[in-house]
């Protein structure tokens, strides 16, 4: 178990490397990084036989930014009979820990996706055979690890693990969503994943809801105004570009037309910030902190545009350089990832935990 397998987004095998190199370091599990271009994934191989192991349990994944799923694993079969897939990974899989549920995947790309409906189609007859065999829970169990068996051709598998706390809780490490029909732009999906994946579901009901107040900088024409809107709450959109008239049209919204970098609100009653604007990371991180600072929202959501090199590094200079601010005040978390939905940009999310736990009901 000395191999780690990470998922990202095609494009990024070399920043996804850097991270996991540089994690997998400072906790003592030296290794290197086996990457293709346009893969869509990254091996980790560490020196150590237990390490990729010590990995999926120890490191947060939560605090990985550019990694979509990770796992370690437990064997590499090429050559499958293509007449019969399944006993060659029974076999294989004798030994692992026993997991709850599988998952059957591929990489996020063209290739991968003419392997989908294969996998589809195997999951149900790999997780018969591999509960027959005892791999597998009989119902499944959220609390025991996952197998996750990542396809790189028809006659190419990774089979591994993850586990159930330390992990990404979607297929393919991807949130499935629907493209509202109604919402102004398709940027309208990257704040709704971000939802998805910073913020626990249990706690929808208290942090996104009607009676909280919402801005958006950089707002025109209203993508990640509407999922404020969609939730119930009071908006104030600000950009010198007009809104979609569906998003006036609810009454939640109110329009300024000002420079998203200048303006600050009269009360201290948002409890979102939200940004998408195009500008040098270090103007939105300063712009982000002086918000925060001065208390005037309580969480906040914001993209992050990466030059075309450097990526990790300036990724990590620019999220350092917002906790170094922070720490004026104190007691903020700071969580960064590369979204399905982003391309060349980070989403970060800023709160402050005691204030979050103000929220919630009281058992």
């Amino acid at each position: 178990m000395k191999q780690l397998l990470i998922y990202c987004r095609p494009g990024f095998e070399k920043e996804a490397a850097a991270e996991i190199q540089d994690r997998a370091g400072q906790m003592g599990c030296p290794g290197f990084a086996r990457t293709r271009d346009d893969s869509g994934y990254v091996v980790y191989e560490s020196f150590q036989p237990e390490d990729g192991d010590l990995l999926a349990r120890k490191l947060p994944f939560r605090e990985l930014i550019f990694a979509r799923q990770m796992l370690v694993v437990w064997a590499e079969l090429t050559d499958l009979p293509l007449d019969d897939r399944i006993s060659p990974l029974v076999e294989a899989a004798e030994g692992m820990p026993l997991c709850g549920d599988i998952r059957v995947e591929t990489a996020d790309t063209n290739e991968g996706k003419e392997l989908s409906r294969f996998c589809r189609k195997f999951t149900v007859p790999a997780r018969q055979a591999l509960r027959g065999k005892g791999v597998l829970t009989r119902a499944e169990a959220r609390n025991r690890p996952t197998l996750h068996l990542f396809f790189t051709a028809n006659n190419r598998v990774m089979l591994g693990y993850s586990y159930s706390y330390n992990q990404s809780p979607f297929h393919m490490g991807i949130p499935r969503l629907r493209f509202p029909a109604d919402a102004p732009s398709r940027s309208s999906l990257k704040l709704e994943e971000a939802f998805h994946v910073f913020i626990p579901r249990e706690e929808w009901d208290t942090r996104l809801t009607s009676g909280l107040r919402g801005v958006d900088l950089g707002a025109a024409p209203g993508g990640w105004t509407y999922q404020l809107v969609a939730r119930g709450m009071m908006v104030a959109a600000i950009d010198n570009g007009p809104m979609a008239q569906s998003l006036m049209d609810t009454g939640q919204v109110k329009h300024y037309r000002e420079d998203g970098f200048k303006w600050r609100p009269s009360r201290k009653n948002v409890y979102w910030l939200v940004c998408d604007m195009v500008d040098k990371p270090a103007r939105v991180v300063a712009l982000m902190a002086d918000w925060l600072l001065a208390e005037d929202c309580q969480e906040a959501i914001f993209n992050l545009k990466l030059p075309m090199k450097k990526r990790y590094a300036e990724a990590v200079h620019n999220l350092q350089q917002l906790k170094d601010r922070l720490d004026e005040l104190g007691g903020f978390q700071v969580q960064a990832k590369q979204l399905y939905h982003d391309r060349e940009e980070i989403t970060v999310h800023v709160c402050q935990p005691r204030k979050v736990a103000r929220l919630q009901p009281k058992a």
